[in-house]
């Protein structure tokens, strides 16, 4: 017999009150290690080994910076805005996250899926503000420069600005959007810091984050169509914007850009073989080509001495001014409107930074603090979002190529951002007459990797059918519905599958493997032996109240009687007799002797004395739970069939103790309860 251990009962009252004066003192060296800890910075750049690093990061920096550029001036486009934004957002973003981030090796920055978002916020604001989406339309006078013209993009919003009232154009507006949404984001994000929720985290599976990864890749596809082949079509808004978008480029197709057709074609076909060649020899290369910017360079180059906008009519990202804007508080009234959507941006934030980040640590062989992640990305959308910058996250694409040229601290994102200073300050303006269907080309082809996850279904399909499923329905939610609907139903759908397969688990009859103590599945092993007069039933799942009935059914339908039913059978017979007997009659109401009554009673004979019920898989037990296993107790023992239970974990067993199932005293516990299969078999074969 094993005896549990006695456990010292803890006063949690003055462990919480030790926690709290712990926490509320402040002495010199707590002060240190909390700014130590809030900025690892100070832990590792003391540390930091030059002559054996520093190489490596330069390589990386620059790599990536040469990267960020063109990618961020792109990805302008999916949020909405314009593209000095973008280049803020890249620029600050690494250089928070060197100060507070614990990952060595992550790439924090301006992320497709994060500026897609962004925009899909913007644009539903602009539409209710009353703004043209026309990105071709008259430009506003931006940041809160009065409004002269009556043009339907210039529709004046008043805003308050340093407490004074200004209207704000279309461009001012579209930014203010941006920053309230990003800094409500990143107060999100520390207050999940600040109370632990990191564990939101866990609801986000593999096949969910993937699903809404390849179904935000198809939103962004189809944003970038019409600017591909060079249509007007405003930008689609609300739920189908992915169908009606289709819809729109269809019915104008008759009005595609042949020249914008043409430059599209060149570079998607050079970027494309770029990267499939990058890919096959990236072992003999030292570090990947910069393609996207030689295509942008000879791009804007062609364009600019080609006259492209003006011969042809071609669509260019316009003047991109150099310096910084003063900074400015993000607008309150804005931040209530925008409070909600904030919410998941946070989440899917904070998620794919966090997975990047234990996932390179892992393979590197170091640690990383999760909670200080939620920090780091959180202060690098709060602070940045008054520098007129918008949110930010990890980039799988970028941590890439910066584990692959050498990186080795978050050096390297400072080099980055030089580089990205280095265009805010000088080459900006350089970049006007670059073609906005070169910038769809470069967004397109770096969705290669989300896209080729169709390649993964059969794959995936044959490991797990119900993560296929997730995938499936989370995709088509955030392709056809919205991304945030997406992500919601991906999460709903994926837990109600855990629900639907604890609700209908497996079940079965076990019987003993030959010659030895062990048991098995009966319906999926050869030659198990079955034990006379004894049922060995196991059930693959908590029990608990939702799947309390499909444990009892399964359990009658196995061992092929149900108790209840029995029991009303055998009484209804009993009470047929005995009015028989009072009359004097020796025939009963069905015309036979008092012996063939007998047998009417048991039309067939109970082929066991005793269920061994297998607890090896039930984790837990609720109070239904409790109560369903000292029903069938109750019900069998009224047939003389003893219930025996085995393999408890000690949690189940504590909950059948408080729930009453053996007894006050526990006494009869040894007699019910065994720490084996063949025990139980053993002590039922000795009672029979």
């Amino acid at each position: 017999l094993m005896e549990r251990k006695t456990h010292v009962k803890i006063n949690r009252k003055e462990v919480m009150l030790a926690k709290l004066r712990k926490s509320c003192s402040c002495t010199p060296q707590k002060l240190k290690n909390f700014l130590m800890d809030f900025f690892p910075v100070l832990r590792w750049l003391p540390k930091y080994r030059c002559k054996e690093y520093i190489w490596g990061d330069v390589m990386s920096g620059l790599v990536i910076g040469i990267i960020l550029v063109p990618q961020a001036i792109a990805y302008s486009l999916l949020a909405g805005l314009k593209p000095i934004y973008s280049l803020y957002t890249s620029f600050f973003a690494n250089i928070i996250y060197f100060l507070m981030g614990t990952s060595r090796h992550v790439s924090v920055g301006i992320f497709s899926l994060i500026s897609l978002m962004v925009g899909q916020v913007v644009d539903r604001e602009l539409l209710l503000a009353g703004f043209d989406l026309n990105d071709d339309a008259p430009p506003a006078l931006g940041d809160g420069s009065l409004q002269n013209d009556n043009l339907s993009n210039t529709t004046a919003f008043n805003l308050t600005i340093a407490g004074i009232n200004a209207e704000c154009g279309k461009e001012c507006y579209a930014i203010g959007i941006a920053t309230a949404l990003t800094f409500m984001a990143g107060v999100y994000q520390v207050l999940m810091g600040i109370f632990r929720l990191g564990f939101v985290s866990m609801y986000l599976s593999e096949s969910v984050l993937d699903g809404f990864a390849t179904g935000a890749s198809l939103t962004i596809l189809t944003a970038q169509v019409k600017y591909l082949i060079g249509i007007k079509i405003p930008r689609s808004q609300g739920h189908g914007m992915l169908v009606i978008t289709w819809i729109n480029i269809f019915r104008n197709i008759s009005q595609a850009n042949l020249c914008d057709v043409i430059t599209s074609a060149i570079c998607i076909a050079v970027l494309v073989t770029a990267k499939e060649l990058g890919d096959r020899y990236k072992h003999k290369l030292k570090f990947p080509l910069p393609t996207e910017l030689v295509v942008i360079v000879v791009a804007t180059l062609v364009s600019h001495y080609g006259k492209l906008n003006e011969v042809y009519a071609s669509s260019v990202s316009g003047a991109i001014p150099t310096g910084f804007i003063p900074p400015k508080v993000p607008e309150f009234n804005l931040m209530l409107r925008v409070a909600l959507d904030a919410l998941p941006l946070a989440i899917v934030s904070f998620v794919f930074t966090v997975s990047l980040s234990e996932m390179f640590a892992k393979k590197y062989a170091y640690t990383i603090r999760a909670n200080q992640e939620m920090f780091a990305v959180g202060f690098c959308n709060i602070i940045p979002s008054f520098f007129h910058s918008f949110a930010t996250s990890a980039a799988l694409a970028k941590t890439l190529v910066k584990t692959s040229t050498g990186c080795q601290t978050q050096i390297s994102g400072v080099i980055s951002a030089m580089v990205v200073l280095l265009v805010l300050l000088f080459l900006a303006p350089l970049f006007y007459s670059l073609q906005k269907c070169v910038l769809a080309c470069i967004i397109i082809v770096s969705l290669r990797g989300a896209l080729r996850k169709f390649q993964d279904v059969p794959a995936r399909y044959h490991a797990n059918k119900v993560d296929t499923l997730v995938w499936v329905v989370t995709m088509s939610a955030s392709a056809l519905v919205s991304t945030e609907i997406g992500l919601l139903v991906g999460i709903v759908f994926s837990m109600l599958c855990i629900i639907v397969r604890t609700q209908r688990p497996r079940t079965a009859l076990l019987g003993q493997i030959q010659d030895t103590s062990f048991y098995e599945d009966d319906s999926e092993y050869e030659n198990l032996s079955t034990v006379p007069k004894i049922k060995i039933f196991r059930f693959e799942a908590p029990l608990y109240y939702a799947n309390r009935n499909y444990f009892l059914k399964s359990l009658y339908r196995l061992t092929n009687l149900d108790p209840n039913l029995e029991a009303a059978r055998r009484k209804k017979y009993e009470k047929k007799e005995k009015q028989h007997l009072k009359k004097g009659n020796h025939r009963t109401a069905n015309g036979l002797g008092t012996g063939e009554t007998t047998l009417q009673l048991v039309p067939k004979q109970i082929d066991f004395q005793a269920l061994v019920v297998d607890c090896s898989s039930i984790s837990f037990l609720d109070t239904t739970g409790v109560n369903t296993l000292k029903e069938i107790l109750k019900d069998y023992k009224n047939l003389n069939i003893s219930v025996l239970l085995a393999c408890c974990n000690p949690s189940v067993i504590d909950c059948l103790k408080r729930g009453g199932y053996f007894g006050k005293d526990f006494g009869c516990m040894q007699e019910m309860l065994f720490y084996s299969i063949h025990n139980a078999v053993m002590f039922a074969k000795d009672q029979k």
